[in-house]
């Protein structure tokens, strides 16, 4: 299967700013739809931000004109820049990735997989 793996998070004053990565594993052959979600205490899970393959995006509008995601795919990799945090951005974040990968060598299978989650804590 792919794995995804998320790096970047942590403490910050409001304000602030914050780059996560997440880089996904495997054989894979392409990655078609990458995002993140964010999950605050006590709420459920929501869709921040998406980049298709063409490099196409979409925001929450709680994060437009705040939030970049952007790709890199010669590394499998998607990032959020996080700009302009607040308290209510405290969450964590968790990306999401779906495409195809070869199984065994030379059978191509689909992906859907979710990445373990980085905490972004906003002190006010």
């Amino acid at each position: 299967q792919v794995q995804l793996a998320e790096s970047g998070g942590g403490l910050v004053q409001a304000g602030g700013s914050l780059r996560l990565s997440c880089a996904a594993s495997g054989n894979i052959i392409s990655i078609n739809t990458m995002q993140w979600y964010r999950q605050a205490p006590g709420k459920q899970r929501e869709l921040v931000a998406t980049i298709t393959s063409s490099g196409s995006t979409n925001y929450a509008d709680s994060v437009k004109g705040r939030f970049t995601i952007s790709r890199d795919n010669a590394k499998n990799t998607v990032h959020l820049q996080m700009n302009s945090l607040t308290p209510e951005d405290t969450a964590a974040l968790y990306c999401y990735a779906e495409g195809f990968y070869r199984r065994g060598g030379y059978e191509r299978r689909a992906f859907a997989s979710w990445g373990q989650g980085t905490q972004v804590t906003v002190s006010s």
